[in-house]
């Protein structure tokens, strides 16, 4: 059996594990691969490469992803979707494990309808995904703001400033939530609840009043304030999926509260830092189940299915169910953060 696979999206700590994985479990079962070059441009633009265990070794804690990524969609075009059908079937795929979000996903769940043999396997910093509890790359991506956090705190308490970090999160806060819980941050801000800028601005005051030598803000980039009615966004170009580029929440906030409230304050986007460098300990361990699940579903005869983490559990759902809506941020984590700002 041969078997493709694909990384698509944005890239992220631990697609190489998974890729591993797959390749090891699957080697157990007498299976070929075929990696797919660039997501699904390559599947595009018949642009691929064998795998076999030599390709693996050594690449668990190796960010990014030895595939290449893009945000290609081949289901904006007829031309491209029969690209894509006709390249499956020029390659001799018998199935296709699809590594990436709700996007990459999205189209797995569409070429399945269509008769392609699909598996995907949940990856996204922004832990967006329906029906898992946590998708691979998070933690390393909450780690990484953590550590931002934890350094921001000492040159803001020593120039008495107000600091506004921007971290990624589109539609869903999770990592604004779990970063901010775990560097103390003062103020939380999230997609799902529009902020009010004099709120903020009065958790400001409040601290200054009670002697606090600063204020550490964490917004994710797709949170915005009530009166905007939507998010900032750096310009209007979209993406192959539709998407805003987004960027600048930190920015406005600083701005804003410097003028409203007399404190100094600077802002800082994390961006990129987030996605790059090695896979945390738990990102690696959780990326490796994905992948040996991956390959045993398709053992199995299972397709059209997503491996999942449910409690302590590695299962499955449909690729439909999962891509469905997206997973945000529940009251009540945000509840346990809020106790905390001022």
């Amino acid at each position: 059996m041969n078997i493709g696979i694909l990384t698509g999206g944005g890239d992220c700590p631990g697609l190489n594990a998974v890729i591993r994985a797959v390749v090891k479990r699957g080697h157990q079962f007498g299976y070929e691969f075929t990696g797919i070059k660039d997501g699904w441009k390559g599947l595009v633009a018949l642009n691929s490469m064998k795998i076999d265990l030599d390709t693996v070794s050594g690449i668990l804690p190796a960010g990014g992803t030895i595939l290449g990524t893009s945000r290609t969609n081949p289901m904006k075009s007829e031309r491209d979707t029969q690209a894509v059908l006709n390249n499956v079937e020029e390659l001799g795929l018998d199935a296709l494990i699809c590594i990436g979000g709700d996007d990459t996903l999205g189209v797995a769940a569409k070429l399945f309808e269509k008769g392609i043999k699909t598996i995907g396997v949940p990856k996204t910093i922004d832990n967006d995904l329906m029906g898992t509890d946590f998708t691979f790359g998070f933690d390393t991506a909450v780690s990484i703001v953590t550590w931002a956090l934890d350094r921001l705190h000492t040159t803001t308490e020593a120039h008495h400033r107000v600091m506004a970090v921007e971290v990624m999160g589109r539609h869903a806060g999770w990592i604004a939530v779990y970063g901010g819980i775990a560097g103390g941050a003062n103020v939380i801000l999230i997609p799902e609840k529009p902020f009010d800028i004099i709120e903020v601005c009065r958790y400001v005051d409040k601290r200054k009043e009670a002697g606090k030598r600063s204020s550490l803000i964490v917004a994710a980039e797709g949170a915005y304030p009530k009166e905007a009615g939507g998010m900032i966004t750096k310009d209007k170009e979209l993406d192959a999926f539709g998407h805003a580029k987004l960027g600048g929440v930190g920015e406005f906030l600083a701005r804003e509260i410097e003028k409203r409230t007399g404190i100094e304050s600077r802002h800082v986007v994390l961006g990129h830092l987030q996605r790059g460098g090695t896979p945390t300990a738990y990102d690696r361990i959780l990326a490796t189940r994905y992948g040996v699940k991956a390959v045993e579903l398709i053992n199995e005869g299972k397709f059209g299915r997503m491996v999942c983490l449910q409690g302590a559990h590695i299962k499955d759902i449909s690729l439909a169910d999962a891509t469905s809506k997206t997973k945000t941020v529940d009251p009540e984590t945000l509840r346990i953060a809020e106790i905390f700002f001022g």
